[in-house]
């Protein structure tokens, strides 16, 4: 997964800012709490305003992403 979330990243450029968490760790389990996750991977895409548009769980549809960013 993460060669593609990895090439998503680059090709979006500026438009996407991709944050990982690592919820093995103290803060990120204080942020798997805070946005209500427990399985790994989970991907939340935000708007600007940091209003979650939508999550999943498991996989990333690639093409959902560019359709709500507005990729290329």
């Amino acid at each position: 997964m993460k060669p593609v979330v990895d090439g998503l990243e680059q090709e979006m450029g500026e438009r996407l800012i991709v944050l990982r968490v690592d919820i093995h760790t103290q803060a990120g389990q204080e942020i798997a709490s805070q946005y209500r996750f427990e399985y790994t991977p989970t991907f939340i895409l935000f708007d600007e305003q940091g209003n979650e548009q939508w999550r999943e769980v498991g996989g990333l549809d690639v093409d959902r992403v560019r359709q709500t960013v507005g990729g290329e």
